[in-house]
């Protein structure tokens, strides 16, 4: 199995498979016309485009850290797989075999925000029963974020998922703004995509790494203004946006990312220019 992998420092990052969806260009895209959006960014005749849902495997100080859980494998029904563009269920287990790992040897899960094509692969169905997939970890999720995601509006409710909570509420830890996971990780409220949507900051060795999560899901959404149907906060991930991704961009940040199907990771110059990238390994 081909992963890319990529050493900044001291922290070692390997992209695990968790899934492909393809969803509506245009909620991706919100009011940015097709005909700009198209110029960056890949679609198919039903306009839809490919997202990936790829857990980020971080090595840093002797602990094994995942960023996201990727899709899940069952725990969708035939309708969801259609409605949400299924096309490649999580081989987050045979990825983490590759590096001669199991579930049971991540220390920490790093959540930026609960939604289901985040949060599906925290739980596995076992003997019947769903069960937490990685049942040694620490989960740290934004209070705000866990709050709703227990107690889930209108609006939400199709996103937060009682069966993704339930079996993984024990290991979880919340925090409030911000957050020290370990030297030089921490995590960073920001609001916008969800309430309690937060991204991760990592430096080791002189390297910048941002990771943007879902304010920031594609290298084509770097524009502060190019923001998701699917915001629930659009004008906070607009500010969000602009206070993150142009300072990094000042610092020499790389930026990575969990959907994109193109590039695993970039760098851009202060004229938004790209000049460093790694590409999705096929």
């Amino acid at each position: 199995m081909k992963l890319n992998e990529w050493k900044a420092g001291e922290f070692e990052l390997t992209w695990l498979k968790g899934g492909l969806t393809q969803l509506d260009g245009g909620a991706m895209f919100g009011v940015v016309p097709k005909p700009l959006w198209s110029k960056r960014y890949p679609s198919n005749e039903l306009n839809q485009v490919p997202l990936r849902a790829d857990p980020i495997l971080v090595f840093a100080h002797g602990k094994r850290i995942l960023i996201e859980s990727g899709m899940g494998n069952d725990r969708l029904t035939d309708k969801q797989k259609r409605n949400f563009g299924l096309v490649e269920e999580s081989q987050l287990v045979e990825s983490l075999a590759s590096k001669g790992l199991t579930p049971d040897d991540i220390d920490i899960v790093i959540m930026t925000h609960m939604h289901y094509d985040h949060a599906n692969g925290l739980v596995s169905a076992k003997d019947g029963q769903l069960v937490s997939t990685f049942s040694k970890a620490v989960i740290y999720v934004q209070e705000l974020e866990w709050a709703e995601m227990r107690e889930p509006n209108i609006r939400s409710r199709n996103t937060y998922w009682e069966e993704n909570w339930r079996p993984i509420e024990h290991q979880v830890q919340t925090y409030a703004e911000s957050m020290e996971v370990l030297p030089g990780i921490s995590l960073h409220h920001t609001g916008g995509h969800s309430h309690g949507h937060a991204i991760v900051r990592m430096e080791s060795g002189g390297q910048l790494i941002l990771h943007m999560a879902d304010i920031m899901p594609t290298h084509a959404h770097q524009n502060s203004l190019w923001v998701m149907a699917y915001d629930d906060y659009p004008m906070t991930s607009i500010f969000a946006k602009e206070e993150w991704i142009k300072e990094g961009i000042r610092q020499g940040a790389w930026f990575t990312f969990y959907h994109d199907a193109l590039y695993r990771v970039v760098k851009w110059n202060e004229a938004g220019e790209l000049m460093e990238h790694i590409e999705v390994e096929k």
